[in-house]
């Protein structure tokens, strides 16, 4: 079928679905492939719970009404997103990084949100799938869309580009994040560049982070679609005693912004810089900016502080790679609590690098005299034991012991790469 034809029935439908166990009557599933599932196994059973069509690339010859029948399901996807996006014509702001992503695309969405009908990516939907849904997604009613791109191979930054078509672009950060896939900070580098590849190739607009040094080598001095941010001479950040929240002071062109964050840690101040950046490119005024950051609360296990009753948690622990680790510990470690602990999931995605890099950031909380440390992953289980911290395989370990001998009185760090699963630790804290 002709992506124009299809088109016409999205806009007969508007819904999405990938997963037939979740059918709203009239969407459209598509029939996605798996290394542990077949859509396509599922097409007629999408029908009866009321999709108004099933896309799939697989089945009997013979198709039953309702089926639509494509050489592609996933690419075929990709294609009616890319078409939706160009029918909209609405700016695209794509965002993208090592580390920082989900917390700069929530604050630029309510800095525009002051001004324009926003929609951006819903939870991590980053990838090859989540942004053909963040754009299929995207209302007649959209002013701006902001899409958060991820990836952990060479050239996936460069499709997403190809789907969104980003008339806009901001990298937060390069470090040392899915390693494995890229080969070294080089590899990701090159990688998330992509992005930005892809918007000079089409003359649009840069913000880019002067503050990080293999962002910054990405964007030639003269490239007259940049637009510079985060020049550390111009960013003070001061921290108030008994407040563990970010606030900071940037120079805001004429005038200097004074703004009280939510957000726990210095490292989240780049962030702030980027949003304010995007929001003075949109002529959003300074006070409304402000306004917005101020009032953004961090959610989903991002930078998140918890009072229990029992202890204070720390908690963040939605990713982990070895540059945010020791970002976060050292903003952790300045507290002035007495009795602090910190719970630390493995980092996943650092290939061969894996027990170095554990090491070392063991190594790193031994430098800063600290002591109470779990240590909870395979990955940790040869450094823990030179760094004489206790060592868990899983979580559900770490539930026993504080079943056993419940904790209280303490501020505790909790991060890890997503897979550890740390927030299941809550309720004994």
């Amino acid at each position: 079928m002709d992506i124009r034809d299809l088109y016409k029935i999205f806009l007969t439908s508007r819904i999405i679905s990938t997963d037939s166990r979740r059918i709203t009557p009239g969407c459209m599933f598509f029939a996605l492939k798996g290394d542990n599932f077949n859509g396509n196994a599922f097409a007629s059973e999408a029908l009866e719970k009321g999709a108004l069509v099933s896309i799939v690339d697989e089945g009997p010859d013979t198709l039953r009404p309702g089926i639509i029948r494509v050489d592609h399901v996933l690419k075929t996807l990709q294609q009616l997103a890319r078409h939706h996006r160009l029918q909209t014509g609405l700016p695209v702001l794509a965002i993208t990084g090592s580390n920082g992503k989900t917390t700069t695309k929530e604050l630029c969405k309510a800095v525009l949100s002051e001004r324009f009908r926003v929609f951006a990516t819903e939870g991590n939907l980053n990838n090859h799938i989540g942004v053909p849904l963040t754009l299929l997604a995207m209302e007649d009613s959209t002013e701006i869309g902001i899409v958060e791109m991820g990836a952990n191979h060479p050239g996936e930054i460069s499709l997403l580009c190809d789907i969104a078509l980003p008339d806009y672009g901001l990298i937060t950060n390069i470090g040392k994040a899915h390693l494995e896939g890229f080969g070294g900070i080089d590899g990701v580098t090159k990688a998330k560049g992509e992005l930005f590849t892809h918007l000079m190739e089409h003359e649009k607009t840069l913000f880019v982070n002067a503050g990080n040094a293999y962002v910054r080598q990405l964007v030639p001095e003269q490239y007259p679609g940049a637009v510079w941010y985060n020049d550390i001479k111009n960013l003070e950040i001061r921290r108030t005693e008994g407040n563990p929240f970010l606030k900071l002071w940037l120079n805001a062109g004429s005038s200097i912004a004074e703004i009280s964050t939510r957000l726990l840690g210095g490292y989240n101040a780049e962030n702030v810089v980027a949003a304010y950046c995007v929001g003075q490119h949109f002529d959003i005024p300074g006070e409304k900016i402000r306004h917005a950051i101020e009032h953004y609360q961090p959610s989903n296990n991002r930078s998140q502080l918890m009072d229990t009753g029992r202890n204070k948690i720390f908690m963040d622990a939605y990713n982990a790679n070895p540059s945010s680790m020791v970002a976060a510990i050292g903003e952790f470690i300045k507290s002035s609590a007495t009795h602090k602990l910190l719970i630390l999931g493995e980092m996943r995605e650092l290939g061969n690098v894996t027990d170095q890099e554990h090491e070392n950031l063991l190594a790193f909380l031994s430098a800063q005299g600290i002591t109470n440390v779990f240590c909870i992953g395979k990955s940790f289980e040869k450094s823990s034991g030179k760094a004489g911290f206790r060592y868990a395989g899983t979580v559900e370990q770490v539930m026993e012991w504080l079943k056993e001998a419940p904790i209280t009185g303490h501020y505790i760090f909790l991060k890890g790469s997503r897979s550890n699963k740390l927030e299941k630790l809550i309720p004994l804290l």
